[in-house]
């Protein structure tokens, strides 16, 4: 299954452009893009406002800063290496943040055992704060877990 936005459900509702509200240390964020795009800001304050924006707003407002260049992303006033063990457990933390979601969740679970994939993404670390790898290893992931935590109920 090609996740993107331009697809049909489930795949839109698995794109980091949809509109999947969760809560990640105090900071409330509308989407993972807003997540994803608000890394690039060194303020917190600027972070929090990208937080709020959901799909293509997010992609546009993050899309001119430059943080390739150093491989340095920020998360709350810290400064965290692109290729860092801490970068990686920030996005663990993130997504399992939003995998609280009920949207989410229906989505993840309704991608059945469909081979995620993400056509249109990088692989190349340097040039993307989420390379398809890291995507789709961590939906893979997070649909296994709900998978058992509802054989548990």
């Amino acid at each position: 299954m090609d996740i993107g936005s331009g697809q049909g459900y489930p795949a839109s509702a698995l794109s980091n452009f949809a509109p999947h509200p969760f809560e990640l240390d105090g900071v409330q964020i509308a989407s993972f893009e807003g997540f994803l795009q608000s890394l690039k800001f060194k303020s917190p304050e600027m972070q929090i406002e990208v937080c709020k924006l959901v799909g293509v707003a997010a992609k546009f407002k993050g899309k001119p800063k430059k943080w390739w260049m150093t491989q340095t992303l920020y998360w709350q006033g810290v400064e965290i290496n692109r290729h860092s063990k801490e970068y990686q457990d920030l996005l663990d933390r993130a997504y399992e943040a939003m995998s609280k979601n009920s949207s989410f969740r229906k989505a993840l679970i309704a991608s059945g055992n469909s081979v995620l994939t993400h056509s249109m993404g990088k692989n190349d670390e340097s040039k993307t704060v989420l390379t398809t790898r890291e995507f789709c290893s961590r939906l893979t992931k997070l649909r296994e877990q709900i998978k058992k935590e509802k054989a548990l109920f």
